[in-house]
């Protein structure tokens, strides 16, 4: 096996990794409730999964990790079609890994507070508000960040379509989908009652532009035919 198709092999493995440490850290949610729902039951039920409430946040570090050795792996595959492009990728990609930090402290914290761990001369009510808010942060945080998702797209896109040695339209599909994560925050930030049934669109061409890419490089790695 030659070493460009190990690297896209090794991509190709760390990017389904992620994605699988991403999917449950984003959509699992314990403290997801239903309409109505007060914040006292919310925190209860938060507290009462504190396991599984942890476990969210350790595979959303992990996920940010194994995304920014993702993004290094790319690095090698195709900077030699195109170096700026293949630098600006691992730019937006490694900018996420902070943030998600951060954003993973907030999450933490709003455990903490509901336990009674800092702040407990706070009234169980004001704890609860400011764990409350604490969430929303996070929350906040995550919509925002589907800038950065969708920006490192474009570049990755573009350098698939032009690298020779994986088929062009993965690349069409990954600029798509890059776009669909931009719009998806934006409408959040200017539109956020329409964001629920934007997201719902939106996820098919997310689906459509990673799903694809990650099995091409398990499996094929690189056309070696088609090899520039």
């Amino acid at each position: 096996m030659n070493p460009l198709k190990k690297t896209a092999r090794l991509a190709g493995l760390l990017y389904l990794t992620g994605a699988i440490a991403s999917t449950y850290g984003l959509l699992y949610a314990p403290y997801q409730t239903p309409a109505g729902e007060d914040s006292l039951a919310l925190a209860q039920k938060i507290v009462a999964h504190e396991f599984l409430f942890r476990t969210k946040a350790v595979s959303n570090l992990i996920a940010a990790i194994l995304f920014v050795l993702l993004v290094f792996a790319l690095f090698r595959l195709f900077r030699n079609v195109d170096e700026h492009a293949a630098k600006l990728l691992v730019a937006f990609m490694v900018v996420q890994l902070p943030i998600t930090f951060v954003l993973e402290t907030f999450h933490l914290t709003a455990l903490m507070l509901l336990k009674g761990e800092i702040m407990n001369s706070l009234e169980p009510a004001q704890a609860q508000n400011l764990a409350m808010l604490f969430l929303k942060f996070y929350q906040n945080g995550i919509g925002i960040l589907e800038i950065c998702m969708g920006l490192w797209l474009l570049p990755f896109g573009q350098l698939v379509y032009r690298s020779g040695f994986i088929p062009r339209i993965l690349g069409v599909f990954l600029i798509v989908g890059g776009i669909a994560y931009i719009f998806d925050s934006f409408t959040f930030l200017l539109f956020p009652g329409y964001k629920a049934i934007v997201s719902k669109y939106a996820v098919m061409f997310w689906a459509l532009a990673e799903f694809p890419i990650m099995l091409w490089l398990i499996i094929k790695g690189v056309n070696d035919k088609k090899r520039q």
